[in-house]
């Protein structure tokens, strides 16, 4: 939201959000938005996989 609203960045905001969509997609969630049958990371695992993917986006 800060990225979208208070820095008139949404290319980067929808970037962010696309790779954070794949993680969940993945059936990765943190313990507080965890789901059946889902794989449960920390926050810091979380991140660093959300980081993974928006490297491996296209530019």
């Amino acid at each position: 939201m800060m990225l979208r609203h208070s820095f008139d960045r949404a290319a980067e905001a929808d970037l962010i959000e696309k790779a954070v969509r794949m993680v969940l997609k993945e059936g990765l969630r943190t313990e507080d938005i965890r789901q059946p049958g889902a794989r449960i990371v920390n926050t810091t695992e979380m991140g660093d996989l959300v980081v993974e993917r928006l490297r491996a986006l296209p530019d």
